[in-house]
């Protein structure tokens, strides 16, 4: 078998179908487009309804951009730090055994109530209220650092 021998396998090739070549075969004149109409005229663009008001003019226009790089925080208030011991370090673990927090992602205490334990707590970020917070009940704060 040589270059010059090959074939593409039979039925594979479909000849294309000319249209609009005179009114002696079976697509002439209106070759297959029916009559009048834009349709038949030339080619409709994309998103066009016929004169409807198109899907995409009555969709407002949304004002400024999703950063892509932003970092998702899993958020916890102070006033809910309270259940734990005097004295314990609270890390994201302990957090989300006590159903705080989700199973994965960073987390960020804010500064929402009030607490009265000293804690050790170990977060991904504090808001300046929660840090003044935990500090003033007496305990400290450990930033983790991005893996």
């Amino acid at each position: 078998m040589k270059l010059h021998h090959l074939r593409p396998a039979e039925g594979s090739k479909k000849r294309k179908i000319r249209v609009g070549r005179g009114e002696g075969g079976r697509r002439g004149k209106t070759a297959g487009r029916g009559t009048k109409g834009l349709k038949a005229r030339s080619k409709v663009r994309p998103g066009f309804e016929g004169g409807q008001t198109p899907l995409i003019k009555q969709m407002p226009k949304l004002k400024g951009f999703r950063n892509p790089n932003r970092e998702e925080f899993t958020v916890v208030n102070v006033e809910r730090l309270e259940v734990f011991d005097a004295g314990a370090t609270v890390s994201p673990a302990e957090m989300r055994e006590a159903g705080f927090a989700k199973k994965r992602g960073k987390i960020k205490v804010l500064g929402q109530g009030d607490i009265n334990v000293a804690l050790t707590v170990r977060a991904h970020a504090f808001s300046s209220g929660a840090a003044a917070k935990i500090t003033a009940a007496g305990g400290t704060i450990e930033l983790l650092e991005d893996n």
